[in-house]
């Protein structure tokens, strides 16, 4: 009985610890996140707008829209343009699928890769997950959201939509935004990351 006991405290704090260390993540990328919209130069906002800005609204941090997904290599697949807010067509190819539960729900994503970067050393081993979902329109922006991702090493990845941002077209017209594709439509409201972005002034 008391080796069950220890087993289970061992199990439990284990489980504490990567929840420690999953909200520290969380934290660390939404104070990233605020100050490089603080930030000239970094910043899509105009100077007008950074000098009203105090944060972008976050939904609150949920582990539960935290998941582990599985990864499917997609091989061999052509390259196409996709829709953006402007005239301009980037060139993308899709590289794989994440495939998980949420709510009850079995769903996918699919992950693309961008063919211009790639020929950039610092961006090859970067993917791209745009995706829609129910808040869309109402408590995030209408567009829908972006999650970076890299070329995974594993079969079995984490998905965190805690780490869900705008794209920058939804602060400013001035830039062009890759607009997610219909399979990339997740029929259940996200309620994690970014919220939609609403002047102060």
């Amino acid at each position: 009985m008391k080796k069950l006991v220890v087993i289970f405290l061992f199990v439990v704090s284990g489980v504490y610890a990567q929840n420690t260390k999953a909200i520290k993540e969380i934290k660390i990328f939404q104070k990233e996140l605020n100050t490089q919209f603080m930030t000239k130069g970094e910043s899509p906002l105009t100077e007008t707008d950074r000098k009203h800005f105090k944060g972008l609204e976050f939904f609150g941090i949920d582990l539960n829209y935290r998941v582990q997904a599985t990864f499917v290599r997609i091989e061999n697949e052509s390259s196409f343009k996709m829709a953006t807010s402007t005239d301009r067509l980037p060139e993308y190819v899709k590289y794989g699928e994440l495939h998980f539960d949420l709510n009850n729900k079995k769903l996918q994503l699919n992950v693309y890769q961008n063919i211009k970067l790639i020929e950039n050393p610092e961006y090859k081993n970067y993917l791209f997950i745009p995706f829609t979902d129910e808040t869309n329109g109402d408590s995030s922006y209408g567009g829908g959201r972006y999650i970076d991702f890299k070329i995974p090493t594993s079969n079995i990845v984490t998905l965190d939509f805690n780490k869900a941002y705008n794209p920058y077209c939804s602060y400013s017209s001035r830039y062009s935004c890759p607009i997610p594709p219909k399979e990339n439509h997740l029929k259940i409201a996200i309620k994690a990351g970014v919220k939609a972005y609403a002047k102060e002034y």
